[in-house]
């Protein structure tokens, strides 16, 4: 790609960009949310069209204006939200829209499962192409995404973070796959936030900043310090490092969760959150972390123990009355749980809090412009019209927004789970201090996050539950290492 310019009306969104996959390598493609990242891959998959520059796929000119130009030039493209259908074989999902028909012009499922099989010999992936999609786990979804591409000879496949939905277990099996792709002389550029994975995985980066190219060069010459700064514009001065701050061991308790069980996972939680307090909630998939979030924030009731909030039990019967005693969830899953796509960012910062922004029966639209203005400046978040669509933010500008509606509800507990996943190191820096300071102003946190390097910079304690129990409790002078907490979190250390 040379000179990609990409403008939508006045707006530009790619200023010049040039960007070289060679065959058989992992080129990681970085850059904060609203860099252009997206929009970069959307012009070469044939989402946009292109306002100037050139494309080249094997040393030929290219001119792709749809998704089937990019097919036919032998693009194929992983998206973060997979293209499948559920109630279809996995067989019927590789061949959709290229369905082979007998003499009689019935689909011929054989054809298309002869061919899965097939393609997934070559990948060495042992999946039977006659199952439903819809009850495979998501790592699967990706291998059958990976396979359609690959049933339409691509020569170059777009990853867009490919690893979000993964367990940790799965990563290998993933980055094995990507290296047997790049084995085949198939060119693979890899969209990601995780400065290891990058660093694991990529031979090399092309970093994307305010629509240009700030960085593109070998991973291997580069430091992760390096990289960031190409990312954000600066270095960072200990953002991702634990700093001590003033805490009163005997503030008062917020929170008090005693031996708390649910119907799924839950068999006997207790974690307590004083005043000034971030506790951070670690633990593999399946430990409780989500489900404890869920009950404490009255979507899910308990089924056994006790939760007391400033000293009181409490027994909520819904998210409202949870709010309403000054419990706020920012939820994991931001597009699905935590904002009203087809409303605007106005609208969803709002809700939570329309008491403030009302006269009387009636919303003010002055108030709610007011409020809108406030929070989008106090919380940076990057909108260019504050009352269009949430959903064309990027994916750091919507998490914000999850944030600042639930902090400006100024509640005493704020449960956040995976609040920084999927953002870039930027916006996972502004959150971090988000939460700092609302701790340093009196509130209580529990902070749930995979990250552990996040946890470790924000937590104060760190919970670590396995199997639905407490297992650990640990203040942050008692771990000296991410490994070390690796190991608890695992089970494998004393």
């Amino acid at each position: 790609m040379r000179g990609v310019v990409k403008d939508f009306g006045p707006v530009k969104v790619l200023r010049s960009v040039d960007l070289d996959v060679h065959a058989g390598e992992v080129h990681a493609l970085a850059g904060e949310n609203g860099a252009g990242k997206s929009t970069l891959m959307k012009v070469l998959q044939g989402v946009h069209p292109i306002t100037a520059g050139t494309i080249e796929v094997g040393g030929e000119p290219v001119t792709i204006r749809s998704t089937a130009d990019a097919e036919r030039a032998g693009i194929g493209m992983v998206f973060q939200e997979f293209s499948l259908v559920p109630s279809m074989s996995v067989a019927q999902n590789i061949s959709l829209g290229r369905e082979r028909r007998g003499r009689l012009g019935l689909v011929d499922d054989r054809a298309a499962e002869a061919e899965a099989r097939r393609i997934f010999a070559d990948l060495g992936v042992d999946l039977d192409p006659r199952r439903e999609v819809g009850r495979l786990s998501t790592a699967y979804w990706q291998l059958v995404e990976i396979a359609k591409a690959l049933a339409k000879d691509a020569r170059v496949l777009v990853m867009d973070e490919p690893t979000a939905s993964l367990a940790k277990h799965e990563l290998e099996n993933l980055f094995g796959l990507v290296e047997r792709l790049t084995a085949r002389g198939i060119a693979v550029v890899y969209i990601s936030h995780r400065m290891d994975e990058i660093r694991r995985i990529a031979d090399r980066i092309t970093v994307l900043r305010d629509g240009s190219v700030s960085l593109s060069d070998r991973v291997d010459v580069l430091t992760p310090a390096d990289i960031v700064e190409a990312i954000i514009g600066r270095r960072l001065a200990g953002d991702l490092v634990y700093r001590e701050r003033p805490r009163d061991p005997d503030a008062p308790v917020l929170l008090e969760a005693t031996g708390i069980a649910s119907a799924d996972v839950l068999e006997s939680v207790s974690v307590t959150v004083r005043a000034g307090e971030v506790v951070g909630l670690a633990g593999l998939m399946g430990s409780g972390r989500t489900e404890f979030a869920r009950v404490v924030s009255g979507i899910d009731a308990p089924t056994g123990g006790e939760l007391c909030l400033a000293g009181e039990p409490v027994a909520f019967r819904s998210s409202a009355a949870a709010q309403r005693a000054g419990v706020a969830l920012v939820p994991e899953d931001r597009r699905e749980q935590g904002l009203v796509l087809e409303h605007s960012v106005s609208d969803n910062l709002v809700l939570p809090v329309l008491d403030r922004v009302s006269a009387g029966p009636f919303v003010s639209p002055a108030r709610t412009r007011e409020l809108t203005e406030q929070l989008v400046g106090r919380y940076s978040i990057k909108a260019a019209d504050p009352f269009a669509p949430v959903k064309l933010l990027s994916g750091g500008n919507q998490q914000k927004v999850v944030v600042a509606k639930w902090m400006s509800t100024e509640p005493r507990v704020l449960v956040m789970d995976e609040p920084t996943a999927g953002v870039d190191i930027g916006t996972k820096t502004e959150i971090l201090e988000l939460v700092r300071d609302f701790a340093t102003r009196g509130g209580g946190v529990v902070f749930i996050s995979s990250e552990l390097p996040e946890l470790l910079a924000v937590a104060d304690r760190i919970v670590v539950l396995r199997g639905g129990r407490t297992h650990r409790v640990l203040e942050r002078h008692e771990v000296r290492s991410e490994e070390q907490l690796q190991l608890i979190i695992q089970g494998e250390a004393a």
